[in-house]
């Protein structure tokens, strides 16, 4: 066991996003973790995930713009680098910036060329290379010898795959198999795969019957029939409530804690009859008709402490009741838990049914309501926490537009040398000007990267550090779950989790969608 240098997390982190094969890349990620020194190995794990172990560094595309000259010869370990980073976080107050600026200035005067690239990636969170947490996971278990079921529980439990590595290389399963959930701790929620509608979501979850023998919810479907559970699926935020006594904590999708910020689902839990808890379910703000308001009022108000909005929660799940631990146990059995613990009025809206029809009705009823769409669940399933599998399909309507691009930015990792995120546009007829709403890099292939890297270059009118600005020629069709309000553009809206469809050469940028079209999706 040794340091690891940072040009080997640069060597492994450039093979691992060079192979397509999931073998060869965990393979590349457990051989660099074999050869850490224990009291280094959550930093050589953070690194090789693509992130840094400090959540804020303060640091920006402005403070990275221009780097000192590299160094020749690679002598930075991955040690000094994330003492470096966790000083640069540290930093605040007056003579913040200036002490910043001499930190990132010292620090990457170190690195050699390849080196400096991959900290300005990592440090802004765009080292894209393909190893994706579950790929982390099964790494770990290779290099300590370990079952990746027992570091994926045990990942899940404690809320990352980092938190366990330690424990996985160095005490092995005794010590992974003693991670449980402990109320005040955070794990991570499960998550939804999706599905087109909802008959693709029942045909997913319902491609077994029933057996008469097996337990379901008593009155609520017959032996023999596929039950499921489709529930609302509303457009908050996703929070998991931890209740011990009188102390309750609030944590995000993200695990981050935001308890301060929402007196009133504290005061709302506290009230619930029990005297330990693990709730999971969502935050939002409502009319007074009950009709959900814009995520982005949702999100600002949960961003800040207090405030004259009040917020409402509706919990979907109970993960733990006084003493006892739900996660493994069938969702119908937790479910009745929670309708036994907490009032209807809290609870979002469930209908347990076989019949597609009845599950369709439920859909339209939800969206006219206002929410996003459902989630079809599968009655028997435990709670699997971190995971997106087939156990939760999430159904929604799929917008799609067709915008303009303006500008794209050079891609990193793996996308390093191509032209990779696009500034999307809709067209402003009383102006004839474009109205950026957004960018996005996803839903772009090999071929779609290397295609639009020719294209654009053609198009280039002008550079702005990685930035490539381009004639608005090119039309590019956009699917997105939906707006949210944004002071960011001057459109005043933002595309959500906007990805590309395809590339339209049969439409003409005078062809694009208008902003009036756009602002027509929420109503706006």
């Amino acid at each position: 066991m040794r340091t690891v240098l940072l040009q080997e997390i640069v060597e492994a982190s450039g093979a691992v996003a060079a192979t397509r094969s999931r073998k060869a890349k965990v393979e590349v990620l457990a051989r660099t973790l074999g050869q850490a020194h224990p009291e280094h190995v959550e930093v050589v794990a953070a690194y090789l995930s693509g992130t840094l172990l400090q959540r804020r560094t303060g640091l920006g595309w402005r403070s990275l713009g221009a780097l000192p000259s590299p160094a020749v010869e690679p002598t930075l370990d991955v040690a000094e680098v994330n003492r470096a980073f966790q000083e640069i976080a540290d930093l605040s107050g007056p003579g913040s910036q200036g002490a910043r600026a001499a930190a990132v200035a010292q620090l990457f005067s170190r690195a050699t060329d390849p080196e400096q690239q991959w900290l300005r990636a990592v440090a802004l969170g765009e080292v894209r290379q393909g190893a994706l947490d579950s790929l982390l996971q099964e790494a770990v278990a290779a290099a300590a010898g370990l079952p990746v079921a027992a570091v994926r529980r045990a990942a899940m439990l404690s809320g990352s795959t980092i938190a366990v590595v330690a424990l996985a290389l160095r005490d092995g399963l005794a010590a992974l198999e003693s991670v449980g959930l402990a109320v005040g701790s955070p794990i991570l929620p499960m998550l939804a795969s999706s599905a087109p509608d909802v008959a693709a979501a029942l045909e997913r979850i319902g491609g077994r019957v029933v057996p008469a023998a097996e337990e379901v919810p008593e009155g609520v479907v017959e032996p023999g029939r596929t039950p499921v559970a489709v529930d609302a699926k509303l457009d908050g935020i996703r929070i998991q409530v931890h209740r011990a006594e009188d102390e309750v904590r609030i944590f995000t999708r993200s695990l981050e804690e935001i308890t301060a910020r929402l007196p009133e689902v504290v005061a709302a839990v506290r009230a619930l009859p029990a005297s330990r808890l693990v709730l999971d379910g969502e935050a939002l703000l409502v009319d007074g008709d009950g009709r959900p308001r814009a995520f982005q009022e949702t999100a600002s108000r949960v961003a800040t402490a207090g405030g004259e909005l009040h917020v409402t929660s509706y919990f979907f799940d109970l993960l733990h009741l006084d003493g006892e631990d739900l996660l493994d146990r069938p969702a119908h059995v937790r479910w009745a838990r929670l309708e036994a613990l907490v009032p209807e009025s809290q609870r979002v809206a469930r209908l347990v049914t076989g019949d597609p029809a009845a599950a369709a009705g439920f859909l339209a009823r939800v969206l006219e309501a206002g929410h996003e769409g459902v989630v079809v669940k599968d009655l028997a399933a435990a709670y699997d926490a971190g995971r997106r599998g087939a156990a939760w399909v999430k159904v929604k309507p799929v917008h799609t537009l067709d915008l303009v691009v303006l500008a794209v930015e050079w891609g990193s990792g793996r996308r390093q040398g191509l032209l990779s995120n696009i500034h999307l546009g809709a067209r402003d007829p009383a102006t004839g000007d474009f109205v950026m709403l957004g960018k996005t890099f996803k839903g772009m292939t090999d071929e779609v990267l290397t295609w639009q890297t020719e294209r654009f270059l053609e198009l280039e009118t002008r550079r702005e550090g990685h930035v490539v600005h381009v004639r608005p020629e090119q039309v590019v069709e956009i699917a997105l779950d939906g707006l949210q309000r944004s002071s960011r553009y001057p459109g005043g809206v933002a595309l959500r989790f906007a990805r590309v469809v395809r590339y339209r050469d049969d439409k003409s940028a005078a062809e694009a969608d208008t902003l009036e079209t756009v602002l027509a999706i929420s109503g706006g």
